[in-house]
């Protein structure tokens, strides 16, 4: 464990840090898990778009605050997307 007064406050803030991010992370994971199912699951066009638009959304706001890289952000929208356009073909 951290001595000094200010490796003690580091401590805290990271703990605070790391069980915000967890939430994120865990939000990140079930977004996609749900998206993927309605992806091969559903036929209907309207219901596929609005998952998806959710699912971009909750991703780039995980971005904006800074739990995940810009690069994988797109990443994953893009695999999504692209998942939609293969199955439409």
């Amino acid at each position: 464990m951290a001595n000094h007064k200010s490796a003690i406050k580091r401590a805290k803030q990271a703990e605070k840090r790391y069980a915000r991010n967890k939430v994120y992370r865990t939000r990140l994971k079930n977004i996609l898990k749900e998206t993927r199912f309605t992806l091969d699951n559903e036929e209907n066009k309207e219901v596929i778009d609005a998952q998806l638009k959710k699912a971009e959304k909750i991703i780039r706001k995980i971005h904006t605050k800074g739990i995940i890289h810009k690069n994988k952000a797109s990443r994953l929208i893009s695999r999504l997307y692209k998942r939609v356009h293969s199955k439409a073909l």
